[in-house]
């Protein structure tokens, strides 16, 4: 039988359940074990897709057009456990499939409520991941225990072990034991209050994973395993990482937890394959040159807003053994001084994609120095929609071309509505999403980044290139370099008498891996190399 194991938080939000929870999977997978990710989150919007990037980070898009959680970014960068619609719940869409069945008359006159209608509904989202050529589902539940929105999924996770037996479930408890300078110690009563309330529901822990600042000891984790009724060797310490998040799993290695876990589940202990990992750590620990890449954008305040762009720039840079130093910039500050007092001394620079017209002029001061400068730029989903409008103004000479979402009555809408999108009036779930095919153009940089003509890469956008503007921008020096394959929308645009200038309209940030770094980032920090190379021969 397929085999579940939880995992819970405590004490505060933001302690990094979706990475342990990632780096969990990937242990056990590197364990020869087929491993499914799921994250449930409490809150009420249907996905996150409606929700700021403030409050919430990035939107992470999968292959098949699911707008999800963040952590889902986790789960694809350590793993290589699919992911689709069935990875991530929300409240408001357990709610929305309990209500549909209830219009429909699928309860049969009962009086629908919480349980067990919703905590049902909860659990058969859970057990869909257990198909018979899986080993493990590790369902990560959003939040912190105490939080009212959070209940029934507790009480679902609850209730799992019951019917398919305790000797299949484990449940993981993220908690954090805080070091008060003053008193000059580690406090675990936070800890303890925190697993008193998950027993008051009716869930044990069987593993503690404690975040702390620094190392607490033996003692303290001896005193955890008592007043938490948790074995002593399943109070895994979790200190901070010094270098990158990757240090995760070889820190959770070294506590022994993919073993502890293998044999609390009974499953076959098979030798752990990391040494690639380990091989990893080395390139990130011991850069060999440094390059500095510019990010301007409109969340910038926010470092979740862009996280899976931050990853897989760090991807890149562990490809070419150089550290990435991010130099984050607000379009805005770039309106209000100039792009050469804030983008002076740069290798590169990569706008992001975003919604809404704050900002944009700063992105286009930006897009125009490093085009005349020739450093090396990457627009991403806006970022491209950006360059086309900068090209058609400085280059063309169109002083008002502008995207339609800006400006709706500009006379050179050189971006404009996708065609399907002129009759959407709801906001949720209805861009061009998902993952779509593209054809490259020969002799292309990013052709030669694929290394191969035929990709597929995911969407989140509502608008696209005017294919009226094409043949101008062609004969002043941008090409689509690629194209939907019946050539109606452009996904790529370059300059080729530029040393790097590629802009795409869709998201490869979405496919990057620690391992894999994305062929489009990989490319890119290279040609920022060689002008950091450049500069720097051009300065002895």
């Amino acid at each position: 039988m397929t085999k579940h194991i939880f995992v819970t938080g405590g004490v505060v939000s933001s302690l990094g359940k979706g990475l342990t929870s990632a780096s969990i999977g990937l242990l056990l997978e590197r364990r020869g074990l087929t491993v499914r990710m799921q994250k449930l989150d409490p809150y009420i919007n249907v996905d996150p897709g409606t929700m700021s990037p403030y409050q919430h980070g990035e939107v992470y898009v999968l292959d098949d057009g699911s707008e999800t959680d963040l952590d889902l970014g986790h789960y694809e960068r350590f793993t290589n456990s699919p992911l689709s619609r069935k990875s991530n719940y929300t409240t408001g869409r357990i709610y929305q499939s309990v209500i549909n069945k209830e219009r429909q008359g699928q309860y049969l006159g009962a009086t629908v409520q919480v349980v067990p209608h919703v905590t049902d509904e909860i659990k058969a989202a859970v057990l869909n991941l257990a198909e018979p050529d899986v080993d493990v589902v590790i369902t990560e539940l959003g939040g912190t225990v105490g939080d009212i929105e959070g209940l029934p999924f507790l009480e679902a996770i609850r209730q799992i072990p019951l019917e398919i037996g305790k000797e299949n479930c484990l449940f993981i408890h993220l908690t954090l034991v805080p070091y008060l300078k003053a008193a000059g110690e580690a406090k675990t009563k936070p800890t303890q209050h925190s697993v008193g309330q998950l027993r008051q529901i009716g869930i044990q822990p069987d593993v503690l994973i404690v975040r702390t600042e620094r190392p607490i000891g033996r003692e303290h984790t001896e005193k955890i395993a008592l007043f938490c009724n948790v074995e002593k060797d399943a109070v895994i310490e979790e200190v901070d990482k010094e270098f990158s998040i990757y240090e995760v799993p070889l820190g959770l290695v070294e506590h022994k937890l993919d073993k502890l876990i293998i044999n609390k589940l009974g499953l076959p202990l098979n030798d752990l394959q990391i040494d690639d990992w380990r091989s990893l750590m080395q390139r990130i620990r011991h850069p060999e040159r440094d390059v500095t890449i510019a990010v301007v954008g409109k969340y910038i305040d926010h470092f979740d807003a862009y996280k899976s762009i931050y990853e897989s720039l760090d991807h890149a840079g562990f490809e070419h053994s150089a550290r990435v130093i991010i130099k984050r910039i607000e379009a805005e500050e770039i309106e209000r001084q100039s792009p050469e007092a804030l983008l002076k001394g740069v290798d590169g620079l990569l706008v992001p994609g975003g919604f809404g017209k704050r900002g944009i002029e700063g992105k286009l001061q930006a897009i125009e120095f490093a085009r005349q400068c020739e450093i090396p730029f990457f627009g991403i989903c806006l970022g491209m929609q950006c360059a086309v409008i900068e090209f058609a103004r400085n280059v063309l000479g169109l002083k008002e071309a502008n995207s339609s979402e800006f400006e709706k009555h500009t006379p050179d809408p050189v971006i404009c509505l996708l065609e399907d999108q002129k009759t959407v009036t709801d906001k949720g779930g209805t861009m061009r999403l998902g993952a779509e095919p593209c054809v490259l153009r020969e002799g292309t940089i990013s052709a030669a980044c694929y290394g191969h003509r035929e990709i597929s890469e995911r969407h989140r956008h509502r608008y696209e290139f005017n294919p009226d503007y094409l043949r101008q921008l062609e004969e002043h020096g941008m090409i689509a370099a690629g194209t939907s394959p019946n050539g109606h929308l452009v996904e790529v645009v370059e300059i080729p008498e530029h040393p790097w200038f590629v802009a795409v309209q869709y998201h490869p940030e979405f496919k990057s891996k620690p391992h894999q770094p994305h062929p489009l980032f990989a490319g890119f920090v290279e040609a920022a190399l060689t002008r950091h190379q450049q500069r720097s021969q051009q300065t002895v």
